[in-house]
């Protein structure tokens, strides 16, 4: 029997909430390379540095993969930070398939990668160069000066077009002092390091109260610090931290930092909220996180702030700008209405804000204070208009997309679910 009218508007409706779902795109580059024993060494160290998390929060993305017999050259003489800088070179911001990479312009490309967005890299030093060479070898290597191509191409491990293609390579890929071993996290000049990018104020702060001594002692355990620029202090809606109590500027301050170490791979795959260095018993002190793209934002309940650089990633410590002070619900309340009268001060509770307390910004900060995230790779809209014939194997057919996360594949059938009892009830 023909649809009617109205079975016709709700199956459209049907149609488009199925588009939406097949777009929903991920890859789990752990689950990837776990069906090959070969990289289980190579996949085991972007688990413990957690470049996994940064893997999979690219929407596209190359991984330069090695066996574990080309690996162990680099980690058995390397600690775990070095080992993640070199692995970070390997990750190229941009999809290349064996077909992309054979019809490289001019014969020579430049990629950026992950060892770029760190902050820690210097001129070229996170590119890599690619070159198709005579014979059909494509090889890899450093794109800083006079660097030896000493990698090439091996194999296509598997493509999900556009999303991520898995490549497998000869040897590592060396940039000039990547093998160089950075000083241990407890003998980082913290204030130093956060004065030189534009956070004075803050590391002013953390050392009058005492702060600093608090973040030394947690480094080595790990340590992620969100630290304000000057810029942020100057705000209007920043509190005049002359009024408030000692307990309650050391608490601010605390609720900057978490022990735990986040790269912003693990902030962009955050579902739960965040615990603070303020976090006690009395209050929760938590942050949540919502991503944009490759923004990433911190949420309180008051406000929000965009992190604006990664100032230094090395493990087990990372540190960030941030565009605004972020204000704790605990101490300025959830609503532009005047905070509670204060309680009864306490040497371990700290008393909500005065009743001057300001009132909360709005939702999205300004873009013009500081300078963007690291940019990341170019879109796939280069890329070859299909898969590789040779790689189809590894390719996921019909279906190159994955769902990722329950909440979006629960949410997702039970809307196709209810739209197809209706359009039967109708």
């Amino acid at each position: 029997m023909p649809l009617s009218v109205h079975h016709h508007h709700h199956l459209l409706l049907f149609l488009s909430i199925s588009v939406i779902v097949a777009t929903v795109s991920a890859h789990n580059i752990t689950d990837i390379l776990s069906s090959n024993p070969d990289y289980s060494q190579y996949n085991s160290y972007l688990t413990q540095t957690k470049l996994a998390d940064d893997i999979n929060s690219h929407q596209t993305i190359t991984v330069l993969v090695l066996t574990n017999s080309a690996f162990s050259t680099v980690t058995a003489h390397h600690p775990l930070s070095v080992i993640k800088k070199l692995l970070s070179l390997h990750v190229l911001l941009d999809y290349f398939d064996p077909t992309k990479l054979h019809q490289i312009s001019d014969g020579t490309t430049l990629s950026t990668t992950l060892f770029q967005t760190t902050g820690t890299a210097e001129g070229n030093l996170g590119s890599v160069n690619i070159t198709d060479l005579k014979g059909g070898k494509v090889a890899f290597g450093s794109a800083a000066p006079n660097s030896k191509l000493d990698s090439t191409y091996t194999k296509s491990v598997k493509q999900i077009p556009y999303n991520i293609s898995v490549l497998e390579i000869s040897a590592p890929i060396i940039a000039p002092g990547i093998l160089t071993a950075p000083p241990p996290s407890s003998d980082l000049n913290l204030t130093a390091l956060l004065e030189n990018h534009g956070c004075k104020t803050f590391s002013s702060l953390i050392v009058s109260t005492g702060v600093i001594k608090t973040f030394q002692s947690t480094v080595d355990k790990g340590l992620t610090i969100f630290a304000p620029s000057d810029e942020a202090f100057k705000s209007k809606d920043v509190p005049d931290l002359k009024k408030l109590t000692s307990a309650e500027v050391v608490s601010l301050l605390q609720y900057h930092a978490t022990a735990t170490y986040l790269p912003v791979g693990s902030l962009k795959t955050s579902r739960d909220s965040i615990s603070t260095l303020a976090t006690n018993g009395a209050g929760k002190f938590d942050l949540t996180v919502s991503v944009a793209g490759d923004s990433v934002t911190l949420h309180t309940g008051v406000d929000s702030s965009r992190i604006a650089n990664n100032v230094l990633d090395s493990t087990p410590l990372s540190i960030y700008t941030i565009d605004n002070v972020l204000l704790p619900t605990e101490l300025f309340g959830t609503t532009p209405s005047p905070a509670p009268a204060p309680a009864p001060e306490s040497d371990d509770v700290p008393s909500p804000a005065p009743a001057s307390a300001p009132t909360p910004r709005a939702e999205a900060p300004s873009p013009d204070i500081a300078s963007p995230p690291a940019p990341f790779g170019k879109s796939p809209e280069d890329s070859p208009a299909e898969a590789p014939s040779h790689a189809a194997d590894s390719t996921d057919k019909g279906a190159g997309v994955h769902v990722k996360g329950c909440a979006v594949i629960t949410v997702s059938v039970s809307l196709v679910t209810f739209v197809i009892s209706y359009i039967l009830m109708a």
